[in-house]
């Protein structure tokens, strides 16, 4: 965690356009050269920094790789030719979460086995873009906020191995038009609604609100202007939502019982906003330990249970060490034993969204994503 804290520059304001650690636009292209330099130091099983190197991936059991591989391809046969994937309304949202998931790999608009999809899905949400930055259609995305942020999140990390100028430049306009959209979306609270404050009378809830948490932090890592006091104040929201167990409950205006899948997603989007020191973040920890540690065969799914662990996901993963190879091995056996025999991976909101979610969970030691990166 000392490191991720290093690395984030937790004290760093999030307005302006230098990344992270103060160096110029930083890349996943750039990453991929540094990992192919370090490649024989990997080969030792260290890394420049001297913990495991993320080649380890490669040594997942060839179980989980054909699982992954299968997932992949499934979510590849199954795009439309206008590119984009749906499920109960969410176009958009859906389409953002395979993108993502397919990028995770490797693979990018250029490159690498999915890269045909990659790019469709990157052309498909372009031509989504509102005159207001809104990536989505409010006619056609049902709570149209979670595609937006998703989009964001998904946009931000194209953008940086994108080698078309024209096609890099409509992305950064794109982006910065889709930053500021949110901005304007997010609610006296401090939170984001399913729709926008003006069009959903200044309602507030948890999960949407970390869809543009996260989204918001990807374009400011890929060097878009983010003002410094949406994320604050979008902070501040999430502390006024936590109860005395450490949870967090569903909305400012609902201060019910916790919610692990709302707790563990904040916490997610607390790590990406560099805030790893708060008073609140131990409480959160420990409520999520309490309640999301039972990965055994006979524990049921709970409501949102996939969406509650990609989240919870990304801030074990974070932690490193053997506590994320213990989890990590724990959630991966469970998955691969869940996946149809076809690639694909049922549950809430439908297949598109599950094996979505489930591949990023899977993919999280190739750290291709920066968003992602310890």
């Amino acid at each position: 965690m000392q490191r991720a804290k290093q690395n984030m520059h937790s004290n760093e304001s999030i307005s302006g356009s230098v990344p992270i650690g103060g160096l110029p636009l930083a890349t996943r292209r750039d990453a991929l050269k540094r990992i192919a330099s370090q490649a024989a130091i990997g080969a030792a099983g260290l890394s420049i920094f001297g913990q495991p190197n993320r080649v380890q991936a490669a040594r997942l059991p060839e179980s989980q790789r054909s699982a992954i591989d299968r997932g992949l391809q499934w979510l590849a046969n199954n795009q439309s030719k206008l590119g984009h994937w749906t499920a109960q309304g969410y176009p958009t949202a859906m389409t953002a979460l395979a993108g993502t998931a397919m990028i995770c790999s490797g693979s990018t608009t250029t490159q690498g086995p999915y890269s045909k999809n990659i790019r469709r899905a990157v052309d498909y949400l372009m031509s989504k873009v509102r005159g207001n930055g809104l990536i989505g259609d409010p006619k056609l995305d049902n709570r149209y906020t979670y595609g937006h942020g998703f989009s964001m999140l998904f946009l931000s990390q194209v953008l940086g191995e994108e080698e078309d100028a024209d096609r890099r430049e409509e992305l950064i306009s794109v982006l910065q038009q889709a930053a500021r959209f949110s901005g304007n979306a997010q609610t006296k609270s401090g939170g984001w609604g399913y729709v926008s404050a003006a069009d959903g009378n200044d309602f507030d809830e948890g999960s949407t609100t970390i869809t543009q948490v996260q989204g918001l932090r990807g374009c400011r890592n890929a060097g878009i202007p983010v003002p410094a006091a949406v994320i604050e104040n979008a902070k501040k929201y999430i502390y006024q939502c936590k109860n005395p167990d450490g949870g967090i409950s569903y909305s400012s205006r609902n201060h019910g019982t916790s919610r692990p899948a709302i707790t563990a997603a904040a916490l997610a989007a607390l790590f990406n906003a560099g805030d790893y020191d708060s008073k609140h973040v131990p409480d959160m920890m420990a409520y999520c330990k309490k309640q999301l540690y039972k990965l055994g065969g006979n524990v049921q799914h709970f409501g949102h249970w996939h969406y509650t662990y990609l989240y919870y996901s990304q801030v074990v993963y974070r932690e490193g060490g053997d506590t994320w190879r213990n989890f990590r091995d724990r959630i991966y056996s469970r998955l691969v034993k869940e996946q149809a025999r076809d690639g694909f991976w049922q549950g809430n909101i439908g297949p598109v969204y599950i094996t979505s979610i489930n591949l990023i969970i899977m993919q999280l030691d190739n750290g291709y994503l920066p968003i992602y990166q310890r």
